[in-house]
C-alpha cells in the first residue's frame, strides 16, 4: 500500500484559486444569506478548504437595499457602536441604517458570522456589496450563483 498517497494538502496563496460571484439579494432573508455568503468568502465550500489561509471567493452582492428581516426585526433590532467616551454609546436600528447606508446592514451581518482574527479581516476585504443592480466589478467575469 502507498502510504505517501495520503498525506493532507494545505492550500497556501500561490495553490488557491479564487474566483468572483454575484449574488442577487432582493428578496432574501439577511441572515440566511449573509450566512452562505460568508461560507463562500471563508472558502469552506472548496474540497481543499484550509482555515489559516485566505482561499475562498471574492463575493459581490447587488440589490443590498431589497434584503428581508424576519419579525419585528426590522424596526426592533438595534446595532449598538461605542465611541469611547463617557455617555458615547449609540444605537440605531436596520431602519434608519438602510435609510443612511443601505450596503452596511449585509456588511455587518456578514462580518459577525466571520473570525474576529487579521485573516478575518483579510477576508472582508473579499466582500463587496451595492444596493442598486449595478457593479463595477464587470471585468473579472463574475458568476451569478443562486444561494
Amino acid at each position: 500500500m502507498n502510504t505517501l498517497s495520503y498525506k493532507t494538502v494545505s492550500a497556501n496563496k500561490k495553490t488557491v484559486s479564487k474566483e468572483w460571484v454575484v449574488v442577487d439579494a432582493q428578496g432574501e432573508i439577511l441572515g440566511r444569506l449573509s450566512s452562505k455568503i460568508a461560507m463562500i468568502i471563508r472558502g469552506k465550500h472548496k474540497p481543499g478548504f484550509t482555515p489559516n489561509v485566505d482561499c475562498g471567493d471574492n463575493v459581490i452582492v447587488i440589490n443590498a437595499d431589497k434584503v428581508k428581516l424576519t419579525g419585528n426585526k426590522f424596526s426592533e433590532k438595534e446595532y449598538v457602536s461605542y465611541t469611547g467616551y463617557p455617555g458615547g454609546q449609540k444605537f440605531i436600528s436596520p431602519k434608519e441604517l438602510m435609510a443612511k447606508h443601505p450596503t452596511r446592514v449585509v456588511e455587518k451581518a456578514v462580518r459577525g458570522m466571520l473570525p474576529k482574527t487579521r485573516l478575518g479581516k483579510a477576508l472582508f476585504g473579499n466582500l463587496h456589496v451595492y444596493a442598486g443592480a449595478e457593479h463595477p466589478h464587470e471585468a473579472q467575469t463574475p458568476k451569478a450563483i443562486t444561494l
